[in-house]
């Protein structure tokens, strides 16, 4: 079949021979299994790798089509459903965030225990899940993946999770599941009005070139999918899953949820709610303006009075995963590019935190900071890394947070309008709020006294767990340096939804029905 010399397929299969690859090794064949998953997580990178490649090949000739690596086969007549698929930049580097994260989690679950075929069957089928959205052009087909990443985060924190952890992974599960159903009536409603002539599709590109959603119907739609996404990317109040399933997640599933998984969330939100329903988004932008403001204030405060490490960088994720939903509904090109960027960012700076979090209790045996000290001293690797990663997080030059926010806030501040202008200045307090916190626990966890003698003999990160967190570090150390190779990707891919934007603003201007706020 055509389709099968399409270089995105091999984002599904890969991941899928891998799963079908661990399932034949034996239970206690540690080394193969490590073999199979090493395998799989590195094909992945070389494809991706290949795929910016082929990008960046296709721009450069001159192409501006909307999507490339373009293809479709028909999968169910009745419903006019394909296997439709294409990328445009920002695809292109989801799915190269996608592949480092997984890389990177198959290192740090080296030592993975009990179980560890089992572990990364549903971790390898979790990949398939998210590669698969992100290479999909078709309304059924993404949410079918979509469905696929987030089932297995059920049994990967309620069988290898710690601490409270069938709390967490049900009421993570729970509330995901509350999400998909919302997106689910969303999407139907999409398709069945998705077509003027009649010809139902489920074809995102098509859907919204017909423009054929009644503004009527985009009034319900939109906060459908839009909340549908946003509970998957931390929006306030929906938020409340994030910080139990990270804290009682495994490392890997941690690094993996906080770094790709959640992206889903803003990629959906400006893939179908905003491109597809853009008269409703202009209306309706200012309630989410609000809600996803209050995220990125609220989440960096609840950071700060926090003592487990993992729930501080949980309730920092709610934050910055809040100024991706924000920048995406400033509707321009600035600040939507550096939505992207957060994106990338985040998905490195906060698998790496949970890398070295995972490390690090692995030797203590606790996440509480107010019990560790000295850890510089006693395991200067781990600690150098906690450090990049702190830094990062907080904005400083020559690190991806820097280039991230800075593009986020400009982009934000270009509106006239007082109203965002107003929530733009609250959001940039986050900055300082985030180094507050994150100050905080460097001094305390790294260069305070070493609270427990026992600490003292503590090893230093082994040779798989730095392979894992300098692929991220030097990836984070990419992005701030060299900031334009991300954007000249991305930027061009958010045309045709800032013009839908424009023209439906226009449109309501036109026929005195403008925007509330």
């Amino acid at each position: 079949m055509e389709i099968f010399n399409n270089i995105l397929i091999y984002f599904v299969i890969v991941p899928l021979l891998t799963l079908g690859g661990l399932a034949l090794c034996r239970n206690r064949g540690i080394k193969a299994i490590r073999t199979v998953a090493v395998i799989g997580a590195s094909a992945l990178m070389v494809l991706a790798v290949w795929l910016v490649s082929i990008f960046l090949q296709v721009r450069g000739a001159g192409d501006t089509s909307e999507m490339i690596l373009r293809s479709d086969v028909l999968w169910y007549a009745p419903f006019n459903v394909h296997l439709a698929l294409g990328v445009d930049g920002v695809s292109v580097v989801m799915i190269l965030l996608s592949a480092f994260i997984v890389f990177a989690g198959v290192f740090a679950s080296w030592k993975m225990n009990p179980l560890p075929k089992q572990f990364f069957m549903w971790f390898f089928l979790l990949s398939t899940g998210v590669f698969g959205f992100f290479i999909s052009i078709d309304l059924f087909t993404m949410f079918m993946f979509y469905e696929v990443a987030l089932i297995p985060m059920y049994l990967l924190i309620g069988v290898w999770g710690s601490g409270n952890k069938n709390y967490s992974a049900m009421k993570l599960t729970l509330m995901l599941m509350g999400g998909s159903a919302f997106l689910m009536l969303g999407l139907i409603g999409i398709y069945f009005h998705s077509a003027a002539d009649g010809n139902l599709t489920m074809n995102i590109l098509d859907i919204a070139h017909n423009n054929a959603i009644p503004h009527s119907w985009q009034y319900l739609l939109f906060p459908l999918t839009f909340v549908g996404f946003g509970v998957l990317g931390a929006m306030f109040p929906f938020h409340t899953w994030s910080p139990d399933g990270h804290a009682s997640a495994p490392t890997a599933v941690s690094m993996l949820h906080a770094g790709v998984l959640m992206k889903l969330g803003g990629y959906g939100c400006f893939r179908i709610a905003i491109y597809l329903m853009p008269f409703a988004a202009n209306q309706l932008a200012w309630i989410f303006l609000l809600l996803t403001g209050i995220s990125i204030v609220y989440g960096a405060l609840s950071a700060c009075v926090q003592t487990d490490l993992k729930y501080i960088n949980a309730y920092s994720s709610v934050s910055h995963c809040g100024m991706v939903l924000f920048a995406i509904l400033m509707f321009n090109t600035t600040a939507m590019t550096g939505a992207v960027l957060q994106m990338l960012s985040h998905g490195l700076m906060t698998a790496l935190f949970f890398a070295l979090i995972g490390m690090i209790y692995g030797r203590t045996h606790t996440r509480d900071i107010r019990d560790m000290g000295g850890m510089m001293h006693i395991m200067p690797y781990l600690g150098v890394g906690y450090v990049i990663a702190g830094l990062a997080s907080l904005g400083l030059p020559g690190l991806s947070g820097f280039a991230a926010e800075m593009t986020i806030f400009f982009g934000s501040f270009q509106h006239a309008d007082t109203f965002r202008r107003v929530l733009t200045i609250m959001a940039t307090t986050s900055i300082v709020v985030t180094a507050v916190y994150i100050l905080r626990v460097v001094a305390k966890l790294l260069f305070g006294e070493v609270q427990d003698e026992h600490h003292r003999s503590l090893t230093d990160a082994s040779w798989e767990e730095r392979l894992s967190t300098a692929t991220l570090i030097l990836a984070v150390a990419a992005i701030g340096c060299f900031p334009n190779f991300f954007i000249n990707i991305i930027s061009s891919s958010f045309d045709p939804i800032v013009k839908s934007l424009q023209e439906a603003l226009a449109a309501a201007i036109g026929a005195g029905n403008p925007p509330l706020l």
